[in-house]
């Protein structure tokens, strides 16, 4: 899904909202839960899951190509791990 599609479907059900405003209000909350990972916390969705960073420590790998060694520095990545409820309805059989 798309943010757009999600903008439009929220709009379509909340019929006393224009469609700018559910947009402003998704932009704002996508936009708090970035700056909130950035700082270093963790952003929990009830149902849904949570958002951490991982810090992956400096590595040794190799160009596979040329077969030179190189150092990757340490960096950061998102990691995800679904809630109960997420797993409960993507388990269920259909």
């Amino acid at each position: 899904m798309l943010k757009s599609e999600l903008i439009q479907q929220i709009a379509g059900k909340m019929m006393n909202l224009p469609e700018q405003t559910v947009e402003q209000a998704v932009n704002l909350i996508l936009t708090r839960m970035s700056e909130a990972l950035v700082e270093g916390q963790r952003v929990e969705i009830r149902d849904f899951g949570a958002f951490t960073i991982r810090k992956m420590p400096e590595r040794c790998a190799h160009n596979p190509k040329t077969g030179v060694k190189v150092t990757v520095a340490t960096k950061s990545k998102v990691h995800f791990k679904p809630g109960r409820g997420l797993k409960e309805r993507l388990t269920k059989p259909r």
